[in-house]
């Protein structure tokens, strides 16, 4: 792809100047998309904007800013695991048709 070569040698100044048809072409390919030439040369600009934005990231000092996974504080919203209704047992077991100590009765399924 032509992004690396030609950023690692210094060529093109800008990273929307690398963004050639065998790129577009590739990330169509990658994408399972079929492309048509017009599409193509949208994708060739919006795909430039973009990496000139990254580019405009790049230029900024964040020497003192500590890396995170998250902009919010992350916390655990998961509440302990308490039973608080009980375990209805022999509310549950007056409905089987027939029971046998704590235990539905049912038909056999197979022999």
């Amino acid at each position: 792809m032509g992004y690396g070569a030609d950023r690692e040698s210094g060529k093109g100044g800008t990273m929307a100047n690398v963004i050639d048809d065998a790129t577009i072409e590739y990330v169509g390919i990658l994408a399972k998309l079929e492309l048509s030439d017009e599409e193509k040369e949208a994708a060739k600009k919006d795909m430039g904007r973009m990496l000139d934005y990254i580019d405009q990231l790049n230029e900024l000092d964040t020497s003192g800013v500590e890396p995170m996974s998250h902009v919010l504080p992350v916390r655990n919203v998961f509440r302990e695991d308490v039973v608080t209704n009980g375990d209805g047992r022999e509310e549950t077991l007056l409905n089987a048709p027939e029971r046998k100590e704590d235990m539905f009765v049912v038909p056999k399924t197979f022999e």
